[in-house]
């Protein structure tokens, strides 16, 4: 767990921790107020963002029929039922790879396929021998010199046979499995799952589907077919979650499908949600003893510095030195959150000057314009009668 005071980095450090692991590693980031709704039950939230947290690598072998394409010849015989119309009878494809050619006949029903992804003579594809599905990779390398301009893709020829056994692996969380199969249709194979993903629907998912769920991802890691990826679940705000949440929290945290949870609060001692019970942070000992807790510190002026900096230099804002050092005695009076924000006005101001470069004096009329939220607390101590 993050505990710190606001403004210390806990949801920078969060962002930073999933930019780490990077795209293949879920990482599912919520807010503790979340769990609040009126339509559906407070621990259905968590179990579902628990399940968005863990990842499933699927392995696939499939048979595929990959190269150039050499020649396409459509077959069209007399239509069967009459008429003066022609109907394709079937497609004969000629693929080439670096090692040999072959000649495929094919079923009609791939022709719509092939028009479909805009298939021509030069083009790298490769067909499905299961279901029959046509991909078009790119334009062969040896027509790259063919146009001196070309929004093209060029590809290189593939290596080794024309049919050949290619690996296809595939990324999905525990949660697109239960939203798949919350009305299941077809078989309990791993390709049966991966198409029901693509069916949009909503219905409850029930602890007894979510257990069958498991049964089968455990039945395909014992198998070697997939690979479980244990994502990050990121919990911020976590003293807004009441006492029944922390209860559920302990049954899923032992759970052998479990993510690693990361939690997030500015609070101290205060007290749990739904009882009268003063505790450190808002959360029960009992979940406290199972965290580790990592304080996170405010920042000093020259981190202060260096992060507004960055910030500038990403917003594409040019600063002069002694602004910035004003803007880092502003962020250690205020907050960094506060000086942050005043590059934005700062930087109008600059321009309105005809100046592209932030000033000093920007910066300092720019905090006469403005006030923190500190300096606004005093002002209403001191007005007695201002605002009621």
């Amino acid at each position: 767990m993050l505990a710190g005071a606001p403004g210390t980095g806990k949801t920078a450090l969060a962002l930073g921790v999933s930019q780490e692991l990077g795209p293949k590693v879920p990482f599912c980031p919520m807010v503790g107020s979340e769990v609040f709704s009126s339509e559906v039950k407070k621990t259905e939230i968590l179990m579902e963002n628990f399940r968005r947290a863990i990842g499933l690598r699927i392995r696939e072998s499939k048979e595929v029929y990959e190269g150039e394409v050499t020649e396409i010849n459509v077959e069209e015989t007399a239509d069967p039922l009459g008429g003066y119309g022609r109907t394709i009878s079937h497609v004969i494809i000629g693929l080439k790879t670096s090692k040999g050619t072959k000649t495929l006949k094919l079923d009609p029903s791939i022709h719509d396929s092939i028009t479909k992804e805009g298939v021509s003579v030069g083009d790298i594809i490769y067909i499905e021998a299961n279901s029959g599905a046509v991909k078009r990779v790119g334009r062969s390398d040896t027509f790259s010199t063919e146009f001196d301009l070309e929004a093209e893709e060029y590809v290189p020829v593939p290596k080794g046979d024309v049919h050949k056994k290619k690996e296809v692996v595939q990324d999905v969380t525990l949660h697109d499995l239960d939203v798949a199969n919350a009305r299941p249709q077809g078989g309990k194979d791993v390709m049966s799952m991966l198409t029901a993903m693509g069916k949009p629907r909503k219905t409850e998912i029930t602890d007894k589907l979510r257990t069958e769920i498991n049964k089968v991802v455990n039945r395909y890691i014992d198998q070697g077919v997939a690979e479980l990826v244990p994502g990050v679940l990121f919990i911020d705000e976590v003293h807004m979650l009441d006492i029944e949440c922390f209860t559920y929290l302990n049954r899923s945290l032992e759970s052998t499908l479990s993510p690693i949870v990361v939690f997030a609060t500015n609070r101290g001692v205060c007290q749990i949600r739904g009882t009268d019970i003063m505790a450190p942070h808002g959360i029960p000992v009992d979940l406290l003893d199972r965290m580790v807790i990592v304080r996170t510190m405010p920042y000093c002026r020259e981190e202060m510095m260096q992060i507004i900096s960055i910030r500038a230099a990403t917003e594409g804002i040019e600063v002069d030195q002694s602004a910035l050092e004003m803007l880092g005695d502003v962020g250690t009076r205020a907050s960094l959150r506060y000086s942050v924000q005043m590059l934005t006005p700062a930087r109008i101001l600059a321009e309105t000057s005809g100046r592209t470069k932030i000033t000093q004096d920007d910066v300092t009329e720019v905090d006469k314009l403005f006030f923190d939220g500190k300096a606004s607390a005093r002002f209403l101590v001191n007005s007695e009668g201002y605002m009621k």
